[in-house]
This record gives C-alpha cells, sequence and structure tokens, in this order.
C-alpha cells in the first residue's frame, strides 16, 4: 500500500485525524512512536530549524526535498503531508514538485495560492495570486497526479487558499470550491478567523478539510472532538514540536552557563536516547553481516 492509499483509507474511516508538525527524521519519528496516524512536513518548521530563518520564501524546494525524504523514511508507515508552499514557481513547476513529492514518498503535498515569495499564513503582509491563475495550478497538480499515476506512484493533492486576509472569507470559500472542483482531494482554508467561519467552510466542502492550530495565530484553538463536530477531517499543529524542542533547548543551554544556578530540564538518559535513534536495532543488523574469524 502506497503512502496515498494509507492516507485515503484513513479518511475513508471518517475519523478526525491531529497531525503534529515535522522538521525533520527524529521528529517524525517520535510522532509515529507517539502513535499518531498522519504526520506533517511542515515549511515554517523546516526553515526554521534547517535555516533559522523564517518561513518567508527562503527555503529551497531541493532543501524541502531532502527533508522530506528524511521524514518519511523516519516515520516508517505512517504518511507524511509534505508543504509544497506555492509549488515554487508556475503552474508547470508545481507538476515538478508534485511529481519529486510523490517519489519522496510524501502521502499528499499542500499546494497554496500566495504569492511568491510566500509567507507564514498567521502573519502579515501576505498576498495571493488571482482566482483563475490559482484554479491552473490546482488543475496541473492533478493533472500531474493523474500522470504519475499511470507510472506507477500515486500522492494526495492539498489545495491552500490564503484568500481570507486580504480579500475575506466569501472569496477564500469560493476558491476552495473551486479547487474541489478541479480535482483536489483536501482542501484548506487558511487563517479563519471564528468558529462561524470554520463551520461554514466544513459545510460547504465536499472532500476532507484541513484546520491549522496555531497559539497566537488568527484562527480559533479549538479541541480535536469540536474541530471533527465542526466537519474537519484532520488538524496541523504545524509548529508544536518545534516550540518545544525550542523551550527545552534554551532551558538546557541557561543551566550549562558558567555559574548557573539553574537545573539542567528533564531528558532522556543516553540508553534511552540510543534506543531512540535506533542503535539497537543497527547493533542486531550489524551482526548478522559480520564476517567469520
Amino acid at each position: 500500500m502506497t503512502p496515498a492509499q494509507r492516507l485515503r483509507e484513513l479518511f475513508a474511516r471518517k475519523e478526525f485525524l491531529p497531525m503534529p508538525g515535522c522538521f525533520d527524521g527524529l521528529s517524525a519519528k517520535l510522532i509515529a512512536a507517539a502513535g499518531y496516524k498522519v504526520g506533517f512536513m511542515s515549511g515554517f518548521a523546516v526553515s526554521g530549524a534547517r535555516l533559522g530563518l523564517p518561513d518567508t520564501g527562503l527555503i529551497s524546494v531541493s532543501e524541502m526535498l531532502d527533508t522530506l525524504r528524511s521524514c518519511v523514511n523516519a516515520a516508517g508507515d505512517m504518511p507524511i503531508i509534505g508543504d509544497g508552499d506555492t509549488g515554487y514557481g508556475n503552474a508547470l513547476n508545481v507538476q515538478r514538485t508534485v511529481a519529486d513529492y510523490a517519489r519522496a514518498g510524501a502521502a499528499a503535498v499542500m499546494i497554496e495560492d500566495q504569492v511568491s515569495p510566500k509567507k507564514c499564513g498567521h502573519t502579515k503582509g501576505k498576498a495571493v495570486i488571482g482566482r483563475e491563475e490559482a484554479r491552473m495550478k490546482i488543475r496541473a497538480a492533478v493533472e500531474a497526479r493523474q500522470d504519475l499515476q499511470k507510472k506507477g506512484h500515486d500522492i494526495l493533492i492539498l489545495a491552500r487558499t490564503d484568500a481570507r486576509a486580504p480579500h475575506g472569507f466569501d472569496e477564500a470559500l469560493e476558491r476552495c470550491r473551486i479547487f474541489e472542483a478541479e480535482g483536489a482531494d483536501i482542501t484548506f482554508l487558511e487563517a479563519p478567523e471564528s468558529e462561524d467561519e470554520m463551520r461554514r467552510y466544513c459545510a460547504a466542502m465536499t472532500k476532507p478539510c484541513m484546520a491549522n492550530m496555531v497559539h497566537g495565530g488568527k484562527t480559533p484553538i479549538l479541541p480535536g472532538e469540536r474541530l471533527g463536530k465542526l466537519g474537519y477531517a484532520l488538524a496541523v499543529y504545524p509548529i508544536v514540536t518545534l516550540s518545544a524542542a525550542i523551550t527545552a533547548m534554551r532551558a538546557a543551554l541557561e543551566a550549562l552557563k558558567p555559574g548557573s544556578n539553574v537545573g539542567l530540564p528533564p531528558m532522556v538518559g543516553f540508553p534511552e536516547l540510543q534506543q531512540i535513534v535506533g542503535f539497537p536495532a543497527y547493533w542486531e543488523r550489524e551482526e548478522r553481516y559480520k564476517a567469520a574469524e
């Protein structure tokens, strides 16, 4: 079963799916080990962790693909949805991005309608391309997926609009309807500003809808049960793991300063760390291939 097929099977169960954001192999591995059924490779988190830079279109497609492969390989059977930003160019660039993400093992790729260079969905200064150009980019993505299926590859298309901030809710909702009509498998109306908008969006769609839960952002933070009742199939928590990692690293670095009277924060011991990253499994396999003396 391909990652895309596993994701389709999860959707068929009609259960709400929370998705923590991953940004490298270790974070993807921990998410899978914690029992989550799907993970999301967040462009915000990858840009922050890999480059130490903001999610403003500075990271390249090759860097995102390299990270995606690490996440997919570490996640085992857990499907990974990959953030494909704007598709890194025009409709033809979108098609290449879809193909590259599919070959890298992503279960789905998210394509958005922001003007390039894009910006994080909950920050200021966003602008979106015209409605028809956005339609053509999603059409191109869907047709790329159809070509891939003929060659034995598969991937779902997650179509995102950021039109809510610059043009209002009605324009964003209309774009989601258009994306569905063009064949997108999942839609994502970014940054609705009330629970009523969230409800209206889900009620208007016939395919899975995704929510984005960013503390301090524009969208109300709701519990998973409530999101499911509103009609969401899945919700991404894109920066939870990165924020937690930053908090822990800062505490550890503060404790190590000369003269500090702050103790080290809770940490896994070295034996557990070896277990997490896979030393015991490596040693077991190593024994199989030892040359006879």
